[in-house]
């Protein structure tokens, strides 16, 4: 008798590992991570200048909800592990470094709830947003 027949009614092992294997895709990380990142006070938008004017353009068309999600974060997600991109626009009169350390920990502490690893939050500021509400009742 080969092993599968002789083993056939003895009790199977009951770890994951030997049940299949789970993968969390990069576009679930940029979702989590996005979500998290806008949600920092100082965090005026995500994405550079191209995404945010193709973003635009596609509100003005009527699919405003295309790309939001995952707009201005990239990820690389390697078995467990995730390397973490996001690309920002700060509100006038945030300190920076405030700003994009909030994003780090928001960032870090959103994606492993979900039981990654981050190694890496890399952000970028790419613009600063200057039109705040109430900005120009001062002048």
């Amino acid at each position: 008798m080969t092993d599968a027949v002789e083993n056939a009614g003895a009790a199977q092992p009951t770890t994951g590992a030997a049940r299949g294997v789970t993968s969390v895709s990069d576009e679930v990380v940029e979702k989590i991570a996005g979500t998290a990142a806008r949600a920092v006070p100082g965090v005026a938008d995500l994405g550079g200048d191209v995404s945010r004017f193709f973003n635009s353009v596609l509100d003005k068309i009527g699919l405003d909800e295309v790309g939001d999600a995952r707009r201005g974060v990239s990820a690389d997600v390697k078995g467990s592990s995730a390397v973490i991109n996001v690309v920002l626009v700060i509100d006038a009169g945030h300190v920076v470094a405030d700003v994009t350390e909030a994003v780090r920990a928001a960032v870090i502490e959103a994606v492993e709830k979900y039981g990654l690893t981050v190694t890496q939050v890399n952000v970028t500021v790419d613009d600063i947003e200057l039109n705040q509400p109430g900005a120009a009742a001062g002048a």
